[in-house]
């Protein structure tokens, strides 16, 4: 049997990678589920019961302008100089008819082009953590628990088998994936059927989530790779998870508090989540409302766009980084 295979069936054994795979597949239902249950079709009935509370809206809103209009000229009758109302009570005027649409008052109903994108990007992230952690737990289990020396007695090249490690991880995490999408994509367009529309689908939208998906796939399996690296360089799960959590509490809620504090503009453009959104969404742009531009009276602020092409390059580095740490440990310490 080879490594790879052997490697592959070890991670598929292990408990904590089947409850963790469990947990985060137990979050994707949830996720379908509410997303079921929180949105409904658009039929004639509804559209009747929106134009209905629309209407009583603006009946509503006629009747207190109407009671507005009326307190106040007692106000001015009883000789009250208050600034509640106006000098002249007839400016409390009735509010247009066009003010409430009935568009507004409408169940909230699941538009597939238009709202799959952003689920791509809530299972890519979610995928994403299931990889981190099982990453780490694959590969910080085994020199925890001495298997990794085993290991090394049967087969004694050390980067050989600390890559064939990483390549059954990678593929994996890149199967759990696939099944994962295909099954994501599956039920959204089940609730776009029964509980909203598929309208206006074309083969380049198609393309453009299936593009989406791809980025995501890619942030998985680098998530995944990150995670095995840095715990296999501290040779311990907890190295990799505790260096996630001071990352995120510490490098990301810390940073942000730290840099609003100083005024810093964009701050945003520091913090790492930001980078991950503009790479499933190809680009993000930031605001400065601190630095006002005034066009024409009003308030337009600067802008910062960073695309996936930033991102890229941030995941790169991280990538490189890491598992080249990892395989120069692996290769110059020593194994005890």
């Amino acid at each position: 049997m080879s490594l790879f295979t052997t490697e592959l069936r070890r991670l598929v054994k292990r408990r904590f990678v089947r409850y963790m795979t469990l947990a985060g597949l137990l979050v994707l239902l949830a996720v379908v589920a509410g997303t079921f249950l929180t949105n409904e079709k658009i039929g004639r009935d509804q559209i009747a019961a929106a134009e209905r509370t629309a209407e009583q809206e603006y009946q509503n809103n006629l009747r207190y302008t109407a009671e507005a209009r009326q307190d106040c000229e007692r106000a001015k009758a009883a000789g009250d100089q208050t600034d509640r109302y106006p000098a002249d009570c007839a400016d409390i005027s009735d509010p247009p008819r066009e003010a409430f649409q009935a568009e507004w008052y409408m169940p909230a109903t699941f538009e597939f082009r238009k709202e799959f994108g952003e689920t791509v990007t809530t299972l890519a992230a979610i995928l994403a953590l299931v990889g981190f952690v099982v990453g780490a737990s694959f590969v910080g289990a085994e020199w925890s628990t001495g298997g990794m020396m085993n290991l090394l007695l049967w087969r004694p090249r050390r980067l050989q088998v600390l890559l064939t490690k990483l390549a059954a991880l990678l593929a994996a995490m890149l199967a759990l994936t696939v099944v994962s999408a295909a099954a994501w994509t599956a039920a959204f367009w089940a609730i776009g059927t029964m509980r909203g529309n598929t309208d206006g689908m074309t083969s380049g939208t198609w393309q453009s989530f299936a593009l989406t998906g791809l980025r995501g796939a890619v942030l998985v399996l680098a998530a995944a790779a990150v995670g095995f690296a840095v715990a296999s360089l501290g040779r311990h799960t907890a190295l990799a998870l505790g260096g996630a959590i001071g990352l995120i509490v510490v490098g990301q809620f810390g940073l942000g508090i730290l840099l609003s504090m100083a005024n810093v503009a964009f701050v945003e453009a520091w913090l790492l989540p930001t980078y991950l959104l503009a790479w499933m969404n190809k680009s993000i742009t930031l605001e400065n409302w601190n630095a006002c531009n005034f066009s024409m009276g009003q308030c337009e602020p600067d802008t910062l766009e960073l695309t996936w092409q930033h991102s890229s390059a941030l995941i790169g580095v991280a990538l490189v980084l890491s598992l080249g740490a990892a395989m120069w440990a692996m290769r110059s310490r020593d194994i005890t």
